[in-house]
């Protein structure tokens, strides 16, 4: 039997997903204000993995948990579009870096600053400390790792 309250344990997972959906769209909203309105959350959580050093198509379908056809007709969106660019592997001839290019890393800093100004919402709403208890909160319960979209 669970030491909470039956309300408390419905309630708590999907608050938790609440706060994350939030977090997705102020970020999503951010991105655009800024003038990036062809991009959507999947490309941010593949520029996570390509910053700060470039990864391969492998790596990129391996951090999405998606095949690599999926992660090369996302990298071919990404170049087309302007946020990344194929470099030649170090190591491999057969296989290419992708890395950001300077309008990718603008989208990245964009995305940034909107997460930021999430944060600062909430700051105002619960206070600075709340908000930092929140986060220590959370770190005691949260294996810390790879934040990838679940599809």
């Amino acid at each position: 039997m669970s030491p909470l309250p039956p309300a408390t344990a419905r309630d708590l997972p999907l608050l938790l997903l609440a706060a994350a959906a939030e977090v997705g769209d102020a970020v999503q909203a951010g991105v655009a204000a800024a003038g990036f309105t062809d991009v959507r959350p999947a490309h941010g959580f593949a520029f996570v993995r390509m910053a700060p050093d470039g990864a391969t198509v492998g790596q990129i379908a391996e951090h999405l948990a998606v095949t690599k056809q999926a992660a090369s007709q996302l990298v071919e969106e990404l170049v087309n579009r302007g946020y990344a660019e194929r470099n030649p592997h170090p190591h491999d001839a057969r296989a290419r870096v992708i890395t950001l290019t300077e309008r990718g890393w603008a989208v990245t800093r964009a995305a940034d600053a909107a997460a930021a100004a999430f944060a600062d919402r909430w700051a105002i709403t619960l206070g600075v400390a709340g908000v930092t208890e929140l986060q220590a909160a959370l770190a005691r319960v949260v294996t810390p790792g790879r934040v990838r979209p679940s599809w």
